[in-house]
């Protein structure tokens, strides 16, 4: 099975699913732990510590902040590679909503008492906003960078999503939160990024979906470390 899988994604014109679906099969186990934390397991059942929320917080507002550049790159690179500019239509609008997202934060941090003005980053934290940053560059493939922007995203809409499900005791604090990435709407915003994710392989050479394959795994290695580092496991 392994073997397969690999032959799927290194073969990408020959697939007969798209590349991202391929990795998200091979790679079931480590999305799993990435969207279903135990983090965001202790939101869903309202067993969640708000000291780790609070820390997450302030760690994710400095994270969206990194993430602001590597975006702009992303949209730079659709602007030069796609003539019709459908592309940088869907990447234009997920910038746009950065902006109200890093307002969202502070009116957070008001509401939780955090100061963002003194949250340091923890190594986790910084580890990644250095891989995005690594990705800013223009020698970065446009299929690698598509691909990574939308796997930020879409971990963190199945995440709240799945505290949103049937059954799930979310505290009302934090209910905005769930709804705020777990909604329909963000959902169909990823599945628009995945679409140009999965286009671009389709056309890309094996090497450089390899490329894209092993930076969709560090996101989600990113991912877990990152709500590892939320509630405040040691070594991240």
């Amino acid at each position: 099975m392994e073997g397969d899988g690999k032959k799927v994604v290194t073969e990408g014109v020959d697939c007969k699913i798209p590349v991202t679906e391929a990795w998200l099969r091979k790679h079931r186990l480590l999305y799993n732990g990435a969207t279903k934390h135990p983090f965001i397991r202790s939101i869903r059942d309202g067993s969640v510590d708000f000291t780790s929320f609070k820390r997450w917080l302030g760690q994710d507002y400095i994270f969206v902040r990194s993430l602001v550049p590597f975006v702009a790159s992303t949209l730079v690179k659709s602007w030069k590679e796609c003539g019709d500019g459908l592309d940088m239509e869907v990447i234009l609008g997920g910038m746009a909503s950065l902006n109200d997202e890093i307002n969202w934060f502070k009116k957070e941090a008001s509401k939780f008492h955090v100061s963002l003005t003194n949250v340091i980053p923890q190594k986790a934290n910084i580890k990644y906003c250095r891989f995005l940053e690594s990705l800013t560059s223009s020698e970065t493939e446009y299929a690698v960078a598509i691909s990574v922007f939308w796997a930020i995203e879409v971990v963190y809409q199945e995440s709240f999503a799945h505290c949103l499900e049937e059954g799930g005791t979310i505290p009302q604090e934090l209910q905005e939160t769930c709804e705020r990435w777990g909604n329909e709407a963000f959902g169909a915003y990823c599945k628009s990024l995945q679409d140009i994710a999965n286009r671009c392989l389709h056309k890309a050479s094996a090497e450089v979906i390899s490329k894209a394959e092993v930076s969709f795994l560090r996101v989600l290695e990113h991912e877990v470390e990152f709500w590892n580092m939320s509630v405040g496991e040691a070594g991240v």
